[in-house]
């Protein structure tokens, strides 16, 4: 671990934004999933949720570029028990759907604590999901198509909350909380330490701040 990466990685880590995220269900192709999660990693996005019945979400490692080691993933069993556990958390849900009642997806305040709800790539969100939603929205199409591909409006989308929270200054410190933040950046500097501690039951060892340990749990045998 060089300074120059190690400050790299700290720096990113500060422009994280724990609260904002999306919620991708039932997405089933895989180069869908990764351009998704490669959008969020570029938009600074902390963790993205994806409902996955059997408990793995399939990437394409061509798109995904190894972003999975920079956006957490929480995997939930269904849509309902998704949208429950981020409601419980005080997320606001906004389901991207279009109907005659959708808003604009410019018009909603993405400063806030906002969870973006994408359907899957035909069917797109069920009546349910949609009902289950503090609001919705839609782009705006002026063509003879009738949407856009899930990635594709996930990004449109994500740049717009990109906007507007650099012009409320949300990027300009870290918004995680400090043992958060020393714990996710460890794990990014050093992955494969992170998860032997892990395994052992034990904390991490503390860095300099140049990223250089202060001593090496795999210097000793188990």
């Amino acid at each position: 671990m060089t300074p120059e990466r190690f400050h790299k990685l700290r720096d990113v880590l500060t422009r994280r934004q724990p609260d904002l995220t999306i919620l991708a269900a039932d997405i089933h192709k895989s180069h869908n999933i990764s351009a998704v999660l490669r959008t969020c990693d570029a938009i600074g996005i902390y963790r993205m949720h994806a409902v996955s019945p059997g408990g793995q979400l399939r990437r394409h490692h061509m798109i995904a570029g190894g972003t999975n080691r920079w956006v957490d993933i929480k995997i939930h069993p269904d849509l309902n028990t998704a949208m429950q556990s981020l409601r419980d958390d005080n997320w606001r849900l906004i389901a991207a759907h279009s109907s005659d009642s959708a808003r604009d997806y410019r018009d909603i305040d993405y400063t806030r604590k906002v969870a973006i709800v994408l359907g899957s790539e035909l069917d797109g969100l069920s009546p349910e999901a949609v009902s289950a939603a503090d609001e919705t929205i839609a782009l705006p199409l002026e063509g003879m198509v009738a949407s856009l591909n899930v990635s594709v409006a996930a990004a449109i989308i994500l740049y717009e909350a990109q906007r507007q929270r650099r012009a409320a200054g949300l990027y300009e410190q870290s918004r995680l909380s400090r043992d958060q933040f020393a714990t996710t950046l460890f794990q990014w500097s050093y992955p494969e330490i992170a998860e032997r501690c892990r395994a052992r039951g034990q904390p991490y060892p503390d860095l300099t701040d140049d990223g250089v340990l202060k001593s090496n749990p795999l210097a000793t045998p188990l």
